[in-house]
Order: C-alpha cells, then sequence, then structure tokens
C-alpha cells in the first residue's frame, strides 16, 4: 500500500508539472521540480522533471529528433529519476524565443542553434557554423581540444546559460533556387532565407537576407515573399517539399560545413545537478551528437537518390567566379564580425586558428580522399 500510494503521488506531481509549463507558469527551475502539486515536502529530492523548448516543428526528422534523442538518453540513463518535457517550437515558446525562456527560468533547457543569437552576442555565431568555417569534425576537435567549450561557457555565462553541442547536420546544400544561379548578376536583388554570417554574404553579393523559422519557409517560397531558401540537406529538405517550389538546387553550402546544434542548459538548473547528472547530460550531448551525424550522412544519401530518381531534382555546383567571390566575400565578412568587439575577438582567433591547424590533415585526407575515390569509381 505504502508503494502504491508514493506512485500515486508521484504521478500526481509529475502532471503538476507538465500543467505548469503548458499554461506558461515560471516557477523557479529548481522549485519546480522538488514540490509536490499539493505543496507537500517532495518524494525524493532527485526525482525531477525538467522542460525543454526547442527551435524545431513537432517530430522533424532529424532536428526534432535530436531533443527527443537526448531526452530519451536522460531517462533511460537515470533510471527514469530525471526526465526532460520536449515543447516543439510554439508549444510552449516560438522557436525565436528559447534562449530567453531559458535565460529568464521560464523552461530549463532549450534545443536550437547558436547563431540565432547573433543578435545578442556576435560570438554565438562560431558556436554553430560560419561561412567556410569548420567542418563536423573540426567543430568537435574545436570544443572538445581546442578551447572551444571553454569560451562558449564564458559568454553564455553571461546570459545565464550553459550550452553543450547535441547534434550535428554536417555539411550542408547552398540551396533551393527558383531560377538559375549562373552569374554573381543572378544574386543581385535575390531575396533569400539565410541566417548568421551567411546571410550577411547574401546581402553584400546585392541580395536580401531574410530570416525565417523552418515552419515559415515553404509558404514563403509559395507566395514569392523570398526567391530561394536553404534548410539543411536533402533529408530535411525533401520533408519540407522545397523542390517543388524551387527546383533548382545547388552544392555544397559555404555557409554551414558543419552546422552543430545545441542544448542550453538554465545555468542554476546546470549548477544543482550533483556531479554524476552532470556527467550523464554532456554524455547524452555527445551521444545526440555522434549519432546525429551519422543519421544525417545515412538519410541524406537516401533522400537525395529519391530527389534525383523521383523528382527528376539534378544538384548543381555553383560555378567557379561565384565560388571565388563567395570565398572572399565570406572572409571579409567573417572577419568584420570576428574583430567587432574584444570577447568576440577572442573566439574567433581561437576558431581561425583551429581551423588552420586542422585545414591541411582535412584536405589532404577527406578531401583527397573523396576526389580520389570519385574518379576511380567512375572508371
Amino acid at each position: 500500500m505504502k508503494r502504491r500510494n508514493i506512485l500515486a503521488a508521484a504521478a500526481a506531481l509529475a502532471t503538476g508539472a507538465s500543467t505548469a509549463a503548458v499554461l506558461g507558469k515560471k516557477p523557479s527551475a529548481t522549485k519546480a521540480t522538488t514540490e509536490t502539486v499539493a505543496g507537500a515536502p517532495a518524494i525524493s529530492k532527485n526525482m525531477r522533471q525538467l522542460r525543454m523548448v526547442t527551435s524545431w516543428p513537432k517530430d522533424f526528422p532529424g532536428l526534432g529528433i535530436m531533443a527527443v534523442r537526448f531526452a530519451d538518453y536522460v531517462k533511460q540513463a537515470t533510471d527514469g529519476r530525471i526526465e526532460v518535457k520536449v515543447f516543439s517550437a510554439g508549444e510552449f515558446v516560438g522557436a525565436a524565443e528559447v534562449f530567453d525562456a531559458v535565460s529568464n527560468g521560464a523552461a530549463d533547457m532549450y534545443h536550437s542553434a547558436e547563431y540565432y543569437w547573433q543578435g545578442k552576442a556576435k560570438g554565438f555565431s562560431f558556436f554553430t557554423a560560419v561561412p567556410l568555417g569548420l567542418t563536423a569534425s573540426e567543430m568537435i576537435a574545436w570544443m572538445e581540444f581546442g578551447g572551444g567549450q571553454q569560451l562558449w561557457d564564458k559568454l553564455a555565462a553571461k546570459f545565464n546559460i550553459k550550452g553543450f553541442h547535441a547534434g550535428n547536420t554536417g555539411h550542408q546544400m547552398g540551396g533551393w533556387f527558383k531560377r538559375e544561379i549562373n552569374t554573381l548578376e543572378d544574386f543581385k536583388g535575390l531575396k533569400m532565407r539565410m541566417p548568421g554570417i551567411g546571410g550577411e554574404v547574401i546581402r553584400r553579393m546585392g541580395g536580401a537576407a531574410v530570416k525565417l523559422s523552418g515552419g515559415e519557409i515553404y509558404q514563403s517560397l509559395q507566395s514569392g515573399a523570398i526567391d530561394a531558401t536553404e534548410w539543411v540537406g536533402p533529408w530535411n529538405d525533401y520533408a519540407f517539399g522545397f523542390y517543388r517550389e524551387a527546383p533548382y538546387y545547388y552544392g555544397p553550402g559555404f555557409h554551414e560545413p558543419g552546422a552543430a546544434l545545441s542544448l542550453g542548459i538554465n545555468l542554476d538548473v546546470w549548477e544543482s545537478f550533483s556531479n554524476s547528472d552532470k556527467w550523464i547530460i554532456q554524455a547524452a550531448c555527445h551521444s545526440a551528437n555522434d549519432i546525429s551525424i551519422g543519421e544525417y550522412t545515412h538519410e541524406n544519401g537516401k533522400a537525395l537518390r529519391t530527389l534525383k530518381d523521383k523528382h527528376n531534382i539534378v544538384p548543381r555546383i555553383f560555378a567557379k567566379d561565384i565560388w571565388d567571390e563567395i570565398g572572399r566575400i565570406s572572409d571579409e565578412a567573417v572577419s568584420e564580425i570576428g574583430n567587432s568587439d574584444k570577447e568576440t575577438r577572442e573566439i574567433y582567433e581561437s576558431y581561425i586558428k583551429a581551423r588552420g591547424d586542422y585545414r591541411d590533415w582535412t584536405e589532404i585526407s577527406d578531401g583527397q580522399y573523396i576526389a580520389a575515390r570519385k574518379a576511380a569509381l567512375s572508371l
């Protein structure tokens, strides 16, 4: 009987926490996880239910599943002692509001992309992707061994947040266009959905960079509000059906060579965890990061084959003179933003040093191998 009473009380606690989250109430992060709905003492100080808000549509392939995969890992690793309730974009707060919700304690954590917060601090972009920046494996190297995590900690702490990478899409595509892009003139007046520093490159090439959440892109293409969009790669792009409105698919993407997705945790919540629970959270992030790279490689390959075989979409490569100009402007834009203030400069200099340290090896290993494999298999 005592056991049944305890389980019933635990269920009531979980229901109360979920209801408060849905109604938008803002109890303190630590208090909300240790009270019963009746205000009686907590059943166990170790039992916690946390609210995660995300920037992704519900159950969206890849991006949306990363957050769920993280939550599942934490629940399994703690035998259900820590439960993370995942809210899709718009269910608790909007896609662009997740940072503020976690910063002020309305939510406990978010899953999103750090370059969305460039307006708060320019340095955030470097923890997702910048034009001609680090690949997925290079990003892991910088974060884990090159000082990247420490610089992110320093920046995010000013906003009461602790961040970890918890997903990576790998190399992204250049985007979907309603018309062919053959010359530099084709960028003049082009309205393209592209966030972060990549959007600044589009502006400097004569276009207009438009900021839209994922759920707004297709309708904007359909209505003519935008002429082109980047999103991720074949898997996610196919799911949204962009090929129906903008059939010219260009790659590779200059703007996100290894886009890292992030888990941001309210700093007070993070500090309330025991050391062992902190290790579990970090391990869950590492797992989500590693698995997502393999998942995107697998699913992008299948989706690209479907686009080619069933929808006659043949990926195109930007002309060399376009790539040359993209490279020049990208280097200029990243440098200007990187040197815009002392705080960002410290991040920029570390990032650029890492790119220089890794570049030769990546080019002679992955780069040369892929080129050689392509030639050999074409014989």
